[in-house]
């Protein structure tokens, strides 16, 4: 009964996510488009338009994930009953960031934005992402998908927080803009060293060169920013390699 439960759960979670975010773009929620939102904060770690395209994948990995996790086959998985109820909260906490940005509640965005993460993270922990030797269809349902979500929510996380900071006219301790979005670069790129290092996550580090390579045709006013996303792109890029090659010799 638990384990059905929670797959229940799964499904429920991203068929409320998947509507929220369909009405957020179609109604759209508050007469405001997300996109439009986000421009009104002249910031610079913020990737254009195309990027956000990146959501259509996100989906169908959700999608994946709940079709995967309600076979029957799957339902006393060891490594789904870890996960819990984790994908589950985190596709409501996604509901709740739409309805907080749309209505522009954006100091509470931060924390639900934060919370989103957080759940992600641990979700990324408890399956052991890229640790475990597993199929095929559970690579392309669980691993990936959770991989690819968990790359673009840090990075909306950098995003929603700087645009906060701007709302709030933060000062930056005396930094430019332009140099705190650098410094933003490097610290995302330490993590995508990191993440190669330890996890040999080619999906995270594809969602790292996706929004630097967004984010440096969108900063064109600001060379510095543009120079070190389009270095950073090419890091995250090259660690793809490594750790496709890593995969496939220790594999």
């Amino acid at each position: 009964m638990k384990d059905t439960l929670r797959q229940s759960a799964n499904l429920f979670s991203v068929l409320i996510a998947l509507a929220v975010n369909v009405l957020a773009s179609t109604l759209p929620l508050n007469g405001q488009n997300t996109g439009e939102i986000s421009d009104r904060f002249p910031v610079y770690f913020v990737p254009t338009g195309y990027v956000f395209a990146i959501w259509s994948v996100i989906f169908i990995g959700w999608i994946a994930f709940a079709i995967y996790q309600f076979q029957p086959s799957q339902k006393e998985s060891p490594r789904l009953r870890r996960l819990g109820y984790l994908f589950a909260l985190s596709g409501l906490a996604n509901a709740g960031w739409l309805f907080c940005w749309h209505y522009n509640q954006f100091g509470l965005s931060v924390l639900v934005m934060l919370l989103l993460l957080g759940l992600l993270i641990a979700s990324y922990l408890r399956l052991d992402v890229n640790r475990l030797p597993v199929s095929a269809a559970e690579r392309w349902s669980v691993d990936i998908p959770i991989s690819v979500y968990l790359g673009w929510i840090t990075v909306a996380t950098v995003a929603n927080i700087t645009a906060w900071l701007y709302l709030i006219e933060w000062n930056g301790f005396g930094i430019s803009d332009p140099a705190w979005a650098v410094i933003m670069l490097v610290v995302a790129s330490v993590l995508g060293v990191a993440m190669a290092i330890t996890r040999r996550d080619a999906g995270y580090l594809s969602v790292m060169v996706w929004a630097f390579i967004g984010i440096a045709v969108k900063q064109t006013s600001a060379p510095m920013v543009v120079n070190t996303a389009w270095i950073a792109a090419a890091l995250m890029a090259g660690l793809i390699v490594y750790s496709l090659i890593r995969r496939t010799r220790s594999g």
